[in-house]
């Protein structure tokens, strides 16, 4: 149940279908990115591919010194396209791959065009998804409903997506949907007629690609760099830990470096000392580009959680996530909101989060904090934003509760010794997924609340787990599945989602699907379909 290794030997099929000799990789603007997150350029020249295009370049030469391995999403622009090159090929010979089920009738379509017999294999590999980490997938759609209904067009991709992950998983499963979701229950049927957190809230992980341009005095070779658990030792080894351990990983891995230098030794009593140790040393720093890139990540996300107050902020918000007391959250969220260094946008979520806790309490000051976020000067869109997550997300509508209250909170700061810059806050709160697939392996999840998709004669205990949640998972969310996959002896989860979320994203959602977003098309906040 490894979906970069599925996308991964899809790709390296492709490229040894073809034999030895040189290569162009032709593929789609989706299909581009399907294949960068799971393969470095480096690793794809090693195989002899030696040019990159996509199908929709107008201005592609003629080289027929080269030969084709074409991999694209079967809608009919690319069909199109692809009988266009076909008419007039520019390449020796074309290897065809398709990253879902493609029709007879294009088969048919292309064969016609193929009239210098210049197509070698033409084959259905079912990488018709981003495979993030070897455990979670992402499809990168945003919008994907009007009000609490699909867009039609989202439903099938959606449906081409997941029936994807499951063929190349080589699973036939049997479907459970959250009953207060009428679009889970639409995919699965869809599926099931055809068989078929902390990084990205603050700086923004796309395709595992960061964008550092804006970080002040950064270098050149460092304005956009690749987080890949499958290219990089250090990122697979710290993914799954906090903040603060990384930055005590990160420094232990610098002294060790450092060790083997006879003279310049130098104390690195935080982040700052270790930016300085790299930028002093340029051999090392040639030699090192991989702990060069988390220096400089971890840098910046140290700068941001100081210049934000984030470690305050986020100790309230888990307050209020996690304990039920009304007059010390309202107090506490009061002051955060005074404080000129907490940003516009935490300062809605720190309201939205109480919005949410206490909006049917007796003594609620909510009108009073609105009234805090116009002093601010907080934008009209922003306040708008909290009516809209209450609207969404609130008791109202909500399927079961996404807060429990814990009358004994432990939320602990710890200090790391002699490692100054760092804090680290370890936090009671848990992904709602956590508890619904704890039930779930356990053979404890209600049928009233996640009912099977038509007779089913299973009831055993699953081992194989599928989870997609429509309108985005998060990173959280991935957190949760991999500790459960590790404490889970027998049983295997993938996570997926039509997108992944940080708090911009999923807000830009919410306001789309309560309709109080003008300038994008209406989207959904978050269901799920559990496979």
């Amino acid at each position: 149940m490894n979906v970069t290794l599925a996308v991964k030997q899809y790709v390296t099929k492709m490229i040894e279908n073809s034999g030895p000799g040189m290569k162009v990789l032709l593929m789609d603007r989706e299909t581009t990115s399907i294949v960068s997150v799971v393969y470095t350029q480096s690793e794809i020249l090693q195989k002899e591919v030696y040019l990159f295009e996509r199908i929709d370049s107008k201005n592609r030469d003629n080289m027929k010194h080269l030969k084709a391995i074409c991999f694209l999403r079967p809608t009919k622009e690319n069909v199109e396209q692809l009988i266009q090159e076909l008419r007039r090929p520019k390449y020796s010979v074309y290897f065809i791959y398709f990253s879902n089920v493609i029709s007879k009738s294009e088969i048919k379509a292309l064969a016609e065009a193929d009239e210098q017999e210049v197509v070698a294999e033409v084959q259905e590999f079912y990488g018709d998804f981003i495979a993030v980490n070897p455990h979670l997938f992402s499809l990168n759609l945003q919008g994907v409903a009007r009000g609490r209904s699909w867009e039609s067009s989202m439903l099938s991709r959606c449906t081409h997506g997941l029936t994807s992950v499951l063929l190349a998983l080589k699973k036939c499963p049997m479907i459970r949907y959250q009953l207060s979701s009428d679009m889970a229950k639409r995919l699965g049927e869809s599926v099931k007629w055809t068989y078929q957190a902390m990084v990205h809230e603050l700086l923004g992980l796309n395709n595992n690609r960061i964008d550092l341009s804006r970080v002040p005095g950064i270098s050149k070779d460092l304005r956009e760099v690749v987080l890949s658990a499958d290219n990089d030792e250090f990122y697979a080894n710290n993914l799954y830990l906090n903040f603060g351990e990384i930055g005590t990983n990160i420094k232990n891995l610098m002294e060790d470096f450092q060790k083997k230098k006879p003279k310049g030794q130098q104390k690195l009593e935080s982040i700052s000392d270790m930016k300085a140790f790299v930028e002093n040393y340029p051999q090392f720093k040639k030699m090192s580009g991989t702990v060069s890139k988390h220096v400089t990540v971890v840098g910046e996300l140290s700068r941001l959680v100081s210049e934000r107050r984030l470690m305050e902020v986020s100790e309230v918000e888990q307050e209020l996530a996690c304990q039920n007391d009304h007059s010390s959250a309202q107090q506490k969220v009061r002051r955060l909101l005074q404080n000129p260094r907490v940003t516009e946008l935490d300062a809605v979520r720190l309201v939205m989060l109480y919005a949410l806790r206490y909006e049917r309490h007796s003594s609620s000051i909510l009108p009073a904090l609105m009234d805090e976020l116009s002093k601010r000067g907080v934008s009209e869109r922003h306040r708008r934003m909290v009516k809209s997550v209450v609207e969404y997300g609130g008791k109202r509508v909500r399927g079961s509760d996404l807060i429990t209250a814990t009358d004994a909170v432990a939320i602990t700061k710890q200090f790391f010794k002699g490692f100054s810059g760092v804090e680290n806050v370890y936090t009671q709160h848990q992904p709602l997924l956590n508890d619904t697939l704890d039930q779930l392996i356990k053979g404890r999840l209600k049928d009233s609340q996640f009912p099977y998709l038509g007779a089913s004669s299973l009831r055993d205990r699953p081992q194989d787990i599928i989870v997609f949640i429509i309108g985005g998972a998060t990173f959280e969310e991935a957190l949760s599945v991999y500790n459960l996959n590790r404490s889970s002896p027998g049983v295997r989860i993938v996570l997926g989602g039509s997108s992944i979320h940080n708090t911009n994203s999923f807000l830009e959602e919410v306001m789309s699907a309560t309709g109080h977003s003008s300038d994008r098309p209406a989207g959904t906040g978050r269901h799920s379909n559990r496979n």
